[in-house]
Parts: C-alpha cells; structure tokens; sequence
C-alpha cells in the first residue's frame, strides 16, 4: 500500500514493508543489503505509481542508476516489523534528482539518507549511455515532491 502524505505542503511518497524472513540474519535482524533492496522497491514503486513512469516503461532503452548513496543505519529493524518508508526529492537538475528517504518502525528512524540518479538514455549507435533530460512531465511530477 502506497500513500502520498503532505508535510507543511511538501509531497513524501510514502510505502509500508513487513520485515519478511529473508530479509534477516542469523540474528533476526535485517541484514544491510535488504534494506538497499527495499530502497530500491521504493523508487521503483515512485516512479510507476506516483510519476507514472515506470521502469517497465524506460527499460531497455533508458534508466535512472543509482550515482552516489548516503546512508546512516540508526536502529535495528526485526522479523515482523512494519517499516514505514519515506521518499521526497532534495534537489532536481535537469538530469538527475537527489531524493531523501528515511525508513521508521513506530516514529523511530531505522535507517536515513539520500542517493543520486541520473536519468540515462542507450545510445544505439555507440552502444553506450549517457545522462539525458527528464521527459517534462516526470519532472513536473516530481517538483512536488521537493522539500526546500
């Protein structure tokens, strides 16, 4: 279930995860790597859901990866949790977006950060890729999720 919640007129796309068995260590907790996946379950979910841009849609001939990742793991989350995950857009060029995004269990910080993507394009001809500028309904969509 997704929700898009307003805070002082700033959109968050906003999704919530059960902490599932394979998400966890020996330890039960979650294992760092599975948090990075259920990011990326978040962006992905954003972009269809809220930009209607799906990576269906951009894939194969485009794509937006990951450039540059900040990340502060502030608490353990555990089997059964229910995580409460949190994006908005801190800064959007006409190339790539920076997005902040926090995880919570109970209005408790989990995990925090902020990542880079570049929006890219195949270029068929030099069987490369190279950053290209957001289609202007996507960025539109996305300027209201900006905070200042």
């Amino acid at each position: 279930m997704s929700t898009t919640s307003s805070t002082s007129k700033n959109l968050e796309f906003e999704k919530e995860q059960q902490v599932k068995f394979a998400h966890c260590d020996f330890a039960g907790i979650v294992f760092y790597p599975r948090f990075l996946e259920m990011l990326n379950e978040l962006v992905e979910d954003w972009f269809e859901e809220a930009l209607d841009y799906s990576f269906l849609k951009m894939h194969p001939n485009g794509g937006v990866p990951t450039v540059d990742l900040k990340i502060k793991f502030r608490s353990p989350a555990r089997l059964g949790d229910i995580l409460t995950k949190k994006l908005w857009v801190a800064e959007l060029s006409d190339k790539s977006v920076t997005y902040g995004f926090e995880f919570t269990l109970n209005e408790k910080t989990v995990l925090e950060g902020t990542a880079v993507l570049v929006n890219v394009a195949l270029d068929k001809v030099k069987k490369e890729i190279k950053p290209t500028s957001w289609n202007p309904k996507v960025k539109t969509k996305m300027e209201r999720y900006r905070h200042a």
